[in-house]
């Protein structure tokens, strides 16, 4: 089931300029770092669902990859325009072989359903 989007035809062409470029270089290290990595959490300090998420794929002995994207007081538009692009509304993003599995809970969920297992 997909997410209803705003169509192109409906935003401007100038509008869609600046959408493209919200923040392009973050975003293309971080589809890139997606792409190339195993395991790939993008998280925030102090977020106790991000610190939940580290903490059990570690227990796991799950090795990977952490993208911090600042904290509650700093760096809040390169999270949104990383929500924007994968559309995941919250943190931790995690994503394993280039597929976004969800937050915390979901990661958890993976782990105890054998996902991590080699």
């Amino acid at each position: 089931m997909n997410r209803p989007l705003l169509s192109n035809e409906l935003v401007s062409s100038d509008a869609l300029k600046a959408m493209a470029g919200y923040h392009s270089q973050l975003i293309h290290e971080v589809s890139s770092t997606v792409a190339s990595e195993k395991v790939v959490v993008i998280g925030m300090a102090q977020n106790p669902f991000v610190k939940k998420a580290k903490k059990a794929l570690t227990e796991e002995g799950v090795t990977f990859k952490y993208i911090e994207c600042g904290s509650y007081l700093s760096k809040w538009k390169h999270r949104l325009a990383i929500k924007l692009w994968s559309g995941w509304p919250t943190f931790p993003q995690v994503f394993v072989d280039g597929v976004l599995i969800g937050g915390a809970n979901d990661t958890i969920r993976a782990i105890k359903t054998g996902r991590f297992k080699n």
